[in-house]
């Protein structure tokens, strides 16, 4: 019998006007997406706990696959860098499938020993991708990779050459610079990529 799907999606950290405490917090528009690309899964958002007890937060909830969603640049909240390498490092010890969306996808990198620089024209923009994807995708990131993370392949470039797109050469783990869950139509090629990632 197939595993059921239980994925974790990890949350930014924002703070609401007239409070002084901060909240973790998921755009709405990936329950739609999720619900489009795997209407059998369960899914719940992964708060910000630090390091130890988001992984005993997975263990609890039986999850087993992994989305490192989007957000403020890596540096910005301790509390979130720190739950999602922990997260990280649990699913490397058991080989759970994680997807890392933009800042995800950067998380993915340095975690690996990459570096980031500073890219021009990729916030409010579109790009068509070249290599294993060739589809034409949003970007919403200031950030981009700094070369590939030797334990990493490049899946897709845009037109100047930033990469967008990478997969772990061991791991069963890929980022993707783009948004998936932000466009006004999902991408077919981004649901079957998810799907066979996390089937």
């Amino acid at each position: 019998m197939a595993e059921a799907l239980r994925i974790g999606l990890t949350m930014r950290v924002v703070e609401a006007q007239g409070y002084h405490e901060p909240r973790d917090a998921l755009a709405q528009n990936w329950a739609a997406f999720l619900q489009a690309a795997l209407p059998e899964a369960a899914w719940l958002p992964l708060p910000n706990l630090g390091a130890g007890a988001a992984r005993a937060y997975c263990e609890a909830w039986g999850l087993n696959r992994i989305i490192l969603t989007g957000g403020e640049d890596i540096g910005a909240c301790a509390a979130r860098d720190a739950t999602e390498l922990d997260l990280l490092a649990w699913a490397g010890e058991r080989r759970v499938p994680v997807l890392g969306i933009c800042r995800g996808m950067q998380l993915l990198a340095t975690q690996a020993g990459g570096k980031l620089r500073r890219v021009e024209g990729h916030v409010r923009q579109r790009h068509q991708l070249a290599g294993e994807i060739t589809h034409a995708v949003n970007s919403f990131h200031g950030m981009g990779l700094d070369g590939c993370p030797a334990d990493y392949r490049v899946l897709a470039t845009a037109e100047d050459g930033e990469i967008e797109a990478i997969a772990h050469r061991s791991l069963p783990w890929a980022g993707w610079m783009w948004h998936p869950e932000r466009e006004t139509e999902f991408s077919a090629g981004d649901i079957d990529r998810l799907r066979e990632m996390f089937r």
